[in-house]
Formats: structure tokens, C-alpha cells, sequence
């Protein structure tokens, strides 16, 4: 399977999110699902990269000639997909994976995330998008979604594209299922 990790380029984040991103990486290297991400050489991008890396697993970086250019791709890219801007990598980031992962992250992953779903609720694609809900991370989000669909405002029921999973068990139960 190829999974689609969203999540932070950001070093300055709680020392957790690392420790439970690598368990992550280190699982799918050794069920030996290929990881696709956005190739950064830092933050969680980097670390999910250099854990499925390290225990043997193939990454797929979709990586924006912003960041070519910058100098921040990052070492653990195994096989590179350069696109043109933000827009590109996500329309490529969806294109090469079966399911979606975000882990903690900020207004980019946001992004990622309402664009798989909202393509999912249209019809584009029926993959899923799972919030990996790291110490409560998402826990704001997931009261957001259940506020706009307590006021009529998202179409049909947004736990059908969008789980939430509480643990690693969790995302490789719902990984299982995708």
C-alpha cells in the first residue's frame, strides 16, 4: 500500500510527535507499505521518512521546485516526483496513494486534508483520510467537523472519509481496512 503522510515540516513541535511519527514509519517500512510525503528535510516530514528509511521501506517525496531549489529536500527521498507548486504536489500526493495519514501539523496539512476530503465527498476517489489524533492533537478539529455537520453544513456523514484513530493500533487497524 502507498500512504500519503500530511503533516508538520516544523522542528520546533512536542518531542512526542516524534517519537510516535517514527513508530509510524517503522511500521509501514515493515509491513512494507511504500510511504509518499512532501520530501522536506525537516520536522515530521523528515522524521516519518528517515524512520520507514532506516527499517527498510521505500519513500515517495513530492517535492515543489520551491523547495529544490531551497535546498531542503531531504536525504531519505527515495524516489523523487518534482512538481510545480502546492497545488501540483497535491493532486500527485493523491494520485500515487491508496490512503491518507495526517499527522500533526499546521495550515498546509489542513489543507491536504480538506482537499482529499472534500475530492472524496464529490467523487473524485473513495480513499480515506485518517487523523491521527496524537495526545489529542486533533481533538479541536474533530469538534469542528461535528459542530458543521450538527449545522447541515458537510455533505453526508464526515467520518466516512475522515477517521479519527487514537493510536498506532488504530491507524494500522484502519489502514487494514482501506
Amino acid at each position: 500500500m502507498k500512504i500519503c503522510i500530511f503533516c508538520s515540516a516544523n522542528n520546533s513541535i512536542a518531542p512526542r510527535y516524534f517519537t510516535l511519527t517514527e513508530q509510524l514509519g517503522q511500521w509501514a517500512a515493515r509491513q512494507g507499505h511504500t510511504i509518499v510525503y512532501g520530501g522536506v528535510n525537516q520536522g515530521l516530514m523528515e522524521c516519518v521518512a528517515k524512520a520507514a528509511h532506516d527499517a527498510g521501506g521505500h519513500t515517495v517525496g513530492v517535492i515543489p521546485r520551491i523547495v529544490e531549489k531551497s535546498g531542503r529536500i531531504s536525504d531519505y527521498v527515495d524516489t523523487e516526483v518534482l512538481c510545480e507548486d502546492l497545488t501540483d504536489r497535491k493532486a500527485l500526493m493523491e494520485a500515487h496513494a491508496d490512503a491518507f495519514v495526517a499527522l500533526p501539523g499546521g495550515i498546509g496539512t489542513l489543507d491536504e486534508v480538506f482537499t482529499v476530503a472534500a475530492a472524496h465527498t464529490i467523487g473524485y476517489h473513495h480513499k480515506l483520510v485518517i487523523l491521527y489524533n496524537m495526545d489529542g492533537f486533533w481533538d479541536g478539529l474533530v469538534a469542528l467537523l461535528d459542530d458543521l455537520q450538527a449545522k447541515g453544513m458537510v455533505r453526508g456523514n464526515w467520518r466516512e472519509y475522515i477517521a479519527v484513530a487514537q493510536s498506532l493500533d488504530d491507524v494500522c487497524r484502519l489502514l487494514t481496512q482501506c
